[in-house]
């Protein structure tokens, strides 16, 4: 599904990915793990086509397409999702016009006709059940006077709602208390299939309690650095990150 080789990324003329080998398969979890300023929300936003940084060296294909110079919204189109570490608020745009939004023109772009009313008011009351999510919230502008919990929610509703067939999860956990934790991961389970494939990038292993990855990668001055199972993130809760550097010298 996604392939990415030796990819190196910069911003502002500062050189943050320094070659990155990345295969993720449909029906897969894998986590980024890394210590702060490692380069993994450089990484998600590289991913997702944010177009502050430039992509030097190395490819970036998705379902066998060159992505690399892709916008973020033909990226959306093409079935790929972005969970972002901090969502804007756009007051006077309820979640349901925005989703509505976001679905027609996905749509659009694939040559299709707008989602009846009709169909998307039942596909929106489906997933709302499905996530546990009160109907009044639908009605509230988006991420206006949000808590951090119903921020990453919302963010988890419009997943279930596009149905990408990547989702990059940038520091969801960022935040959150572990009740809301529990409901964003249990969304995030209820989603997952053998059609479509999670990226999750955190600082902790308590989100993989919950999340559980296939793969485990640590991510350090923008390479990934060491691979391995949930395992890895466990050892990494109990002795940090020095080891990994001591091995590496």
């Amino acid at each position: 599904m996604l392939q990415i080789k030796n990819l190196h990324a910069s911003v502002e003329d500062k050189d943050i990915l320094n070659g990155i080998d990345l295969e993720v398969k449909a029906g897969e979890v894998h986590a980024i793990m890394g210590p702060n300023g490692s380069g993994k929300s450089t990484f998600a936003s590289v991913i997702a086509g944010k177009e502050e940084f430039e992509i030097t060296e190395g490819s970036m294909s998705f379902d066998g397409e060159d992505i690399s110079e892709l916008d973020p919204e033909e990226r959306a189109h093409l079935g790929m999702f972005l969970s972002f570490q901090y969502p804007v608020e756009i007051p006077g745009v309820s979640v349901t016009n925005f989703i509505k939004t976001a679905i027609n023109e996905g749509r659009k772009a694939q040559g299709m006709e707008d989602m009846p009313a009709g169909e998307m008011l039942k596909l929106i009351k489906q997933k709302a059940d499905l996530l546990e999510i009160d109907r009044k919230f639908l009605s509230r502008s988006l991420n206006e006077g949000f808590s951090g919990g119903e921020k990453k929610r919302n963010e988890i509703f419009q997943m279930a709602m596009l149905e990408p067939k990547l989702a990059i999860l940038d520091e969801t956990d960022s935040g959150l208390d572990i009740d809301a934790l529990k409901v964003v991961a249990n969304g995030v389970n209820k989603l997952k299939s053998q059609d479509n494939a999670v990226i999750v990038i955190t600082h902790y292993q308590r989100l993989l309690d919950y999340i559980v990855p296939d793969y485990v990668h640590v991510l350090m001055d923008g390479k990934i650095v060491k691979s391995g199972s949930k395992e890895l993130a466990y050892e990494l809760e109990a002795k940090g990150y020095d080891w990994i550097k001591e091995e590496l010298v």
